[in-house]
């Protein structure tokens, strides 16, 4: 993994560091939400692995690409454009939520932002995204769809399935692997022989590289190969990106199968400490003016909070809408 080139510009690195800073400060209240039984049911933590959606969002057509992915989906949500008041209500079940309460926080999804989930199916959304890149290779267009997995789910057989299609219809998908060094407790080194997870494309040809999730930088760079790849019609791309997550597998796990010291050397690599070390370096903002873009963000969090609470609930007519394209299906009472 070769180090980052700084050729990036100040507008760039604000943009990152900005989102980055919403997310990791959107999550950190989350947790405390959920620690008041304000949030409910299964939770899972982007911390530590922002900037793998940060250089997806400054290579790609926001509004236009369309991004799929698993249940830690709330960075992306927020990459995306979905606000922050709607995440935060579809995390309280609200219907206000961006899946109307009924998605929750492992299944955020906007078709108006082209974010396709959201999957609580290891491994679900793997074929889906080359069914999007499909949909759009079949309509002329020359629109990509990034689609994100684990590491856990690339031992999905579908994924081998969804390879061997993608390449053969050069598809215009970009697989990234978002490789945190463990499904759920389990790390990499006892699941597999291979280590080396991006090797797995090249049983189909198709282009595969390993790509630093801890830098904005590389991801951009990696991302913008794959991203010119598959505009220009020659398929797919796998990215194995090496990233880590600060909590564990969801906020109810303890994460004791992994040491302090393994965690402090992440942190001490952590991609806002670093973008923010580059922007102050290269005097792109004073530490004045990035803490007042601190204080909005924490106000943009609190506000996504006085929504959810006020927000309604679903009603129970709703409970059959949106399960059914047809709306008198016979089981829709």
């Amino acid at each position: 993994m070769a180090k980052a080139k700084n050729n990036f510009s100040k507008q760039t690195y604000i943009e990152w560091y900005e989102l980055m800073l919403l997310i990791r400060r959107f999550e950190e209240k989350v947790t405390q939400l959920y620690g008041l039984q304000k949030i409910k049911g299964f939770c899972h933590l982007y911390n530590g692995q922002e900037a793998v959606i940060a250089g997806t969002m400054s290579t790609i057509r926001k509004d236009e690409d369309s991004m799929i992915t698993a249940y830690r989906d709330h960075g992306h949500a927020l990459a995306a454009g979905i606000s922050a008041n709607a995440v935060m209500a579809e995390l309280y079940g609200k219907v206000t939520g961006c899946s109307k309460g009924k998605g929750g926080s492992m299944h955020l999804f906007s078709k108006e932002h082209r974010l396709f989930g959201g999957h609580g199916i290891v491994g679900a959304q793997i074929p889906l995204g080359a069914g999007i890149a499909f949909a759009e290779k079949y309509n002329g267009t020359d629109r990509v769809c990034v689609t994100y997995m684990g590491d856990g789910a690339v031992r999905q057989g579908a994924l081998h399935e969804t390879f061997n299609m993608a390449m053969l219809w050069k598809l215009p998908v970009i697989f990234v692997c978002e490789n945190n060094g463990y499904a759920m407790g389990t790390s990499v080194e006892r699941t597999t022989n291979m280590l080396d997870i991006s090797k797995m494309g090249l049983a189909y040809d198709m282009p595969s590289a390993v790509v630093d999730g801890m830098q904005c930088e590389t991801m951009h760079e990696a991302m913008t190969l794959a991203v010119k790849r598959a505009r220009e019609g020659n398929g797919p791309t796998f990215l194995e990106v090496r990233t880590y997550r600060y909590r564990g597998h969801s906020i109810s796990d303890p994460a004791k199968y992994r040491s302090k010291e393994e965690l402090a050397e992440y942190k001490s690599r952590d991609p806002l400490e670093t973008t923010k070390q580059t922007i102050l370096d290269m005097k792109y903002m004073t530490l004045d003016e990035l803490e007042r873009m601190e204080d909005r963000i924490n106000e943009e969090v609190r506000r996504s909070v006085e929504f959810a609470e006020t927000s309604a609930y679903p009603s129970a007519e709703e409970l059959f809408t949106d399960v059914y394209a047809e709306p008198n299906y016979p089981f829709a009472e």
